[in-house]
């Protein structure tokens, strides 16, 4: 299993009002009302049957226009050096994002979005409808590690150049 290539393919194209990644929100709290729009291709559009009774999903994408990665970061949150695994940066050896977005409506192979701090253009690579009773995603004993006395931050900090 050394070295193994993973090909993946995107399902879709989420569009946004943040033309570069300067000035973004980090993270979808501080993206409150900020919307959006995912167009899904026509081939996977009947994968969107039954979604429409949820009202979050998570998106998982492709952070395109980041290169290369760091092992460790100084997070928008932090000017302390953290392990990339420890933090949310972009920066990361496979470049995946993750973000829970609220869904406003569906029409046909379109999906709007709102609450988003993805960057226009974005390749969408999987949707997952967002379900904390049934997969315990509440979590009762809680650490967050060096988030905990930085996390307030993430509603208005924006996003700079540090990860170009």
């Amino acid at each position: 299993m050394k070295n193994m290539k993973i090909e993946l393919e995107s399902i879709g194209t989420i569009h946004t009002e943040f033309k570069k990644i300067e000035g973004m929100p980090i993270q979808p709290t501080g993206a409150k009302g900020i919307k959006g729009t995912i167009e899904i291709k026509d081939k996977f559009k009947d994968g969107l049957k039954d979604l429409n009774g949820f009202s979050h999903i998570h998106l998982i994408y492709l952070l395109h226009k980041v290169e290369g990665y760091l092992l460790e970061v100084k997070p928008f949150m932090d000017n302390t050096p953290h392990g990339v695994f420890a933090t949310r940066s972009p920066k990361r050896p496979n470049r995946i994002g993750m973000s829970v977005v609220k869904v406003n409506r569906i029409e046909k192979n379109i999906i709007h979005i709102e609450n988003v701090d993805i960057l226009d253009g974005t390749p969408l690579l999987d949707i997952k409808p967002y379900v904390p009773q049934l997969y315990e995603d509440t979590i009762d004993e809680l650490k967050i590690g060096w988030f905990e006395t930085k996390h307030q931050k993430a509603k208005s900090q924006k996003s700079d150049d540090r990860f170009k």
